[in-house]
């Protein structure tokens, strides 16, 4: 059934979560990511991963498919959905202890040739309503078309530009290999909380289309970050205020990522990682940091 673009600036309701130590030890250490910052309990309250905001977003994110317009697409439909591009603000460190309401907006609907693609924008705000994290995350319902005008109820931020810097970057740093083991899917989904089943369940995976369950996109996400604090920002995750691009390859396992490192001007990383067979699985990354 198709979208209908009634359903755009309408918001679901909001949703708390209780952030503690053990979310956050359990998201880095599912990401194999040991950084002290995470893990140690004795030396202060950890902080979490740059991206565990999107742990934070995925019921919401799920609530938005009942929102009026939203709401005819089939389980089948739903399972061919994509998540294409993300773009993630940050205002503040998220630690244990913290308090976080979420609330997903959907601020545009379109139909392109793909099918349906749609714009939320996610809020993060904390238990003195001061945000602490946004999200615009376009998301593809592949073969679904849509009824009504298309409809950009708000212009998203612009994206840095690399600006040329791809060549000289070539020079200064080496690709660094990612390993995805097998069953990375699987410990994702339960440290991260977020549950989809063409992630674990492979009968809903080859139902859907795909060749196999896949990993989570932002766990490629999560991964190259990773490995963009430890080794360029001298691993304190505070330094980082956005990071993003376009989730373009499926990841499967067990394989073997190759992240490139494309410029770092303006107080902005460029990257992006590609699959064992060549392909890009995440295209036009960026990470800012002070």
């Amino acid at each position: 059934m198709p979208l209908d673009t009634r359903v755009v600036g309408r918001a679901t309701e909001t949703i708390t979560h209780e952030v503690d130590a053990r979310w956050i030890m359990a998201y880095a250490a599912g990401l194999g990511d040991f950084n002290a910052g995470y893990l140690d309990t004795a030396a202060a309250a950890p902080v979490a991963h740059p991206v565990f905001p999107v742990c934070l977003e995925w019921p919401v994110i799920l609530a938005s498919r009942q929102l009026p317009g939203c709401e005819t697409l089939s389980q089948a439909e739903r399972a061919r959905g994509v998540h294409a591009a993300h773009d993630l603000h940050l205002y503040r460190p998220i630690r244990a202890g913290d308090r976080l309401t979420t609330r997903a907006t959907v601020i545009g609907l379109e139909g392109i040739k793909p099918g349906a693609a749609q714009t939320l924008r996610l809020d993060t705000v904390d238990a003195e309503g001061q945000l602490v994290c946004r999200t615009y995350q376009l998301s593809i319902s592949r073969g679904v078309e849509i009824t009504g005008v298309p409809v950009v109820g708000e212009d998203t931020p612009p994206l840095p530009a690399m600006a040329g810097q791809q060549a000289s970057a070539k020079s200064r740093w080496e690709p660094i290999s990612i390993p995805v083991p097998e069953g990375l899917a699987h410990d994702y989904t339960e440290c991260a909380r977020i549950w989809n089943p063409i992630h674990t369940d492979r009968a809903v995976a080859l139902a859907a289309g795909l060749p196999d369950i896949i990993l989570h996109g932002t766990a490629t996400l999560a991964m190259a970050v990773t490995r963009l604090v430890n080794g360029s920002l001298d691993g304190d995750p505070n330094r980082v205020t956005r990071l993003g691009g376009r989730f373009s390859a499926m990841v499967l396992m067990p394989s073997v990522l190759t992240l490139e490192i494309l410029g770092d001007a303006a107080g902005t990383l460029f990257f992006e990682v590609r699959t064992e067979a060549g392909e890009v699985a995440f295209s036009q990354g960026f990470l800012c940091y002070v």
